[in-house]
């Protein structure tokens, strides 16, 4: 029987499902990281939206924000974004033009800064115990096994 470094039965865990836990660990993280953004009162697609506005110089429309993150709404659908654009007019940490494009404010710009340090904290925290040679390594065998059943996944 060979072991692996933290002496578990390779044999075992090769032979356990891998879409039970990649499922398993996306639920858990999502849940830590909505859980602890919620305690900071943002969404992710808060989140999402002050990153890519603050990196248009010109702005996006509600269109655009919309499409670039298409990817990451998952289960949460169109309409989560719909509401953190508008969540994030409400706050005032987003203006829009005359034509709709949208930008940040200095407000928003400084909740960005806030949640960017949560942010690094979180990663820490899920990161604890991993060297970035074994998260590498698992992200690489999780993307084959995505490009071996046909399917694609573009690193963000």
């Amino acid at each position: 029987m060979t072991k692996d470094d933290e002496g578990n039965d390779v044999g075992a865990l090769a032979a356990q499902p891998v879409a039970y836990w990649t499922w398993a660990a996306s639920q858990a993280l999502l849940r830590h990281i909505r859980g602890a953004m919620a305690r900071a009162d943002i969404s992710q697609p808060q989140w999402w939206t002050l990153n890519h506005l603050d990196a248009s110089a010109e702005g996006l429309t509600r269109a655009e924000v919309c499409a670039r993150l298409d990817a990451f709404l998952g289960e949460l659908g169109l309409d989560a974004m719909e509401h953190a654009v508008d969540s994030l007019l409400h706050r005032g940490w987003l203006t829009a033009d005359g034509v709709g494009r949208l930008t940040l404010t200095d407000a928003g710009r400084e909740a960005k800064e806030r949640t960017k340090v949560l942010v690094a904290q979180l990663r820490s925290e899920i990161h604890e115990g991993i060297t970035d040679e074994e998260y590498a390594a698992a992200l690489t065998v999780v993307q084959r096994m995505i490009r071996n059943v046909g399917g694609t996944a573009t690193p963000r």
